[in-house]
């Protein structure tokens, strides 16, 4: 039951916390708020751009880029007139793209929330959060199926038996840019 309201859970953490779908979509909404504030990606009065390719990614961040213009009072377009641009990168792809770089000789790892003008709001969320909010939303978007190597494979795989394994290769990341 969800802890909460006490009604059927749809998400459960691997603290066996669980959600239903209303509390799962405010939790969603904070996570992205929060993420937003925490990294100082976009405050009010900016103009942020965004492409929509009907990705579940994308769709979810056009609909929470909207929650947020709403509630801080910014602006959205999908031109190139803006101070911000907003990605649809998340921690499977972020955790994905570290993971091959880390295997290249002299690789230069940058992947920040924020780099320059480019945002990534959804940079805390795994896809499987990403798509269980896009289902409960009830948003329209297209899943393309994406080729895997190796590597991306392999991660995955240790995701499944060992959860949380993308969101310590992010944050062991995070910790080294604190550092510098």
């Amino acid at each position: 039951m969800c802890k909460q309201c006490e009604t059927n859970p749809v998400y459960e953490f691997t603290n066996q916390r669980k959600l239903c779908k209303i509390c799962f979509v405010k939790y969603f909404q904070k996570k992205v708020l929060y993420t937003i504030r925490k990294f100082k990606m976009a405050h009010s009065e900016d103009t942020i751009s965004y492409k929509n390719n009907k990705n579940f990614r994308d769709v979810i961040l056009e609909d929470i880029l909207k929650m947020f213009a709403e509630k801080a009072n910014a602006k959205l377009t999908k031109s190139s007139k803006a101070n911000k641009i907003a990605i649809s990168s998340t921690l499977d792809s972020e955790s994905d793209e570290i993971t091959h770089r880390l295997m290249e000789k002299n690789a230069k790892i940058d992947f920040s929330p924020v780099e320059g003008k480019t945002i990534k709001p959804l940079y805390l969320f795994l896809d499987e959060e990403i798509l269980l909010y896009a289902k409960i939303r009830k948003l329209k978007f297209r899943i393309k199926k994406e080729k895997k190597d190796k590597i991306s494979s392999f991660i995955d795989e240790l995701e499944e038996k060992h959860p949380e394994i993308k969101r310590a290769i992010v944050n062991s990341f995070l910790k080294i840019e604190d550092k510098k």
